[in-house]
């Protein structure tokens, strides 16, 4: 491989490298949630007909 290609090849794997480790940051860096949400008691889901 020449010059060029290993030029190339090191700036897209150093690229998807910075991408996938900002995305990992992202998603394990959200703030907690302090209000958890609950679905309301009035759905009927029918499991249990009598």
């Amino acid at each position: 491989m020449n010059l060029a290609g290993w030029i190339v090849m090191i700036l897209s794997v150093g690229f998807v490298l910075c991408l996938v480790t900002f995305c990992f940051y992202r998603v394990l860096r959200t703030p907690k949630s302090t209000e958890h949400m609950h679905a309301p008691l009035e759905i009927d889901t029918h499991d249990v007909d009598t």
